[in-house]
């Protein structure tokens, strides 16, 4: 007799359930990406724009220009003081609920701003919602998408993040120019007294409702079937774990330096945020809404550095770009010495390119390390408070300096300096590991090639 042949199993992917199943799984990536994007682009835009109405709004009140120059650090503060427990709440329920939720923190702060409370409290409070916000815009990824497809998905979603500073920081100068302000003033409710009567009220007013709609976004993005890790009860026992998240991201050999380089990044792109307007006002006299559009120029570079990096380089090439960090720092210093817009329009438009170009890699190297170590939203939580401790004592650093009678272009050069020789010794920092901890390195460079998984 003939033995039986046992049936031949087909491959996963040809069987129908299987098929229906990977469609289904591909049209959720899809579906959950592009709403992801757009509830991050119309969030973003708002945030920046917001920027630009809260100098304004100093400005025509006569406030130093420490306290301008204060917003950024304001904002910071909140990433820094909750970090411990905004990656916990992000991975304690859906994240499309935490953006929801963070959304109308941030319309909060945008309320306490318009109704008279000081512009830098009431900023505050709009970098709290921007901290919860966070943890649950990356980590999604994180949940939707492999590793392989990080870099990518990175690359699309800090493009067009940086197209929301650009869009949002001349939306911001534009709301409070003398063209569209007036317009805003004059639009009026018949029995209704709203005590709006200044160009920034207007423009803090108009951007409530884009927050507004970016929530609108967040309601629609779908489930992704991650477990959830319930808040535990004594809220204290999140700082023993965020500390040791904290530790175990440092003492990865590849996490350590791609946090290294991507907290001095940001702290550089979060700081350029007010230089470029400092550095406009000092160098060329402009008033808020016209150098505010060169804020957009420094973002476009960005943008178009981000597109690359995405296209070109891999989840393994983030350490191999690190040298452009010391030339951001050169190009800030350069930055004093440029007295004319079609000269300085191309140097910005470079300095935001480099910057772009060396945080994709970076920060999906990153997001993958911390994934692996801790989860997505712990991992993400970690990465902002390094980021934005940097952000933080940058700023407060440069607004001291402004506030002690330090000149614009001094507090500049000092702070271009400080990027360089930090950047010069992380590239340092990652040598010496490939030399005394190659094999380590080897391995896990083998993981960033190898891993697909997600979720």
């Amino acid at each position: 007799m003939t033995p039986r042949r046992r049936a031949i199993t087909p491959y996963r992917s040809e069987t129908p359930s299987y098929r229906l199943l990977d469609a289904a799984h591909n049209y959720l990536m899809t579906r959950g990406f592009f709403t992801i994007m757009a509830a991050q682009f119309f969030s973003s835009l708002a945030d920046n724009a917001l920027f630009v109405a809260a100098v304004q709004l100093l400005r025509s009140s006569h406030a130093p220009e420490w306290q301008q120059a204060a917003l950024v650090p304001m904002f910071a503060l909140f990433y820094v003081v909750l970090a411990p427990f905004v990656g916990a709440f992000a991975d304690s329920m859906p994240k499309g609920r935490v953006m929801l939720i963070s959304n109308f923190i941030k319309i909060g702060g945008c309320l306490f701003m318009l109704f008279g409370t000081h512009p830098l409290l009431a900023y505050a409070v709009v970098g709290l919602g921007a901290a919860a916000y966070s943890p649950a815009k990356y980590g999604i990824l994180t949940e939707l998408l492999p590793a392989s497809q990080l870099v990518k998905a990175n690359g699309w979603i800090e493009g067009l993040t940086i197209g929301s500073i650009i869009l949002g920081v001349l939306l911001g100068g534009q709301l409070v120019g003398r063209h569209v302000a007036p317009l805003l003033l004059s639009v009026d409710f018949p029995g209704i007294d709203t005590g709006i009567d200044t160009p920034s009220e207007a423009a803090i007013c108009t951007l409530t409702f884009v927050y507004l709609l970016a929530a609108w976004f967040n309601t629609h993005i779908p489930l992704t079937g991650v477990l959830m890790r319930p808040m535990p009860k004594r809220l204290l026992t999140l700082l023993p774990d965020f500390w040791t998240c904290n530790a175990r991201l440092w003492r990865d050999k590849l996490g350590q330096i791609s946090l290294a380089a991507t907290t001095l990044i940001w702290g550089v792109a979060g700081n350029l945020r007010y230089i470029v307007l400092a550095w406009a006002a000092a160098a060329l006299g402009y008033s808020v809404t016209k150098a505010s559009a060169l804020q957009g120029v420094v973002a476009i570079g960005m943008a178009v550095g981000a597109i690359v990096a995405s296209m070109r380089m891999r989840l393994e090439d983030g350490p191999r770009v690190i040298t452009l960090g010391i030339v951001m720092g050169v190009l800030i210093i350069m930055l004093i010495f440029i007295s004319n817009v079609w000269i300085a329009a191309p140097f910005l438009i470079l300095l935001g390119a480099i910057g772009g170009f060396l945080v994709v890699p970076m920060n999906a190297l990153l997001q993958h390390r911390g994934h692996n170590l801790m989860g997505a939203g712990r991992s993400i939580a970690v990465q902002n408070f390094n980021e934005q401790a940097c952000i933080l004592g940058l700023g407060a650093l440069y607004s001291l300096s402004t506030g002690l009678g330090l000149p614009t272009f001094g507090a500049i050069a000092g702070f271009g300096i400080t990027i360089a020789g930090f950047m010069w010794l992380i590239r340092r920092w990652h040598a010496r590991n490939c030399v005394t901890h190659k094999a380590e390195i080897e391995r896990l460079l083998v993981i960033a090639r190898s891993d697909n998984t997600h979720g």
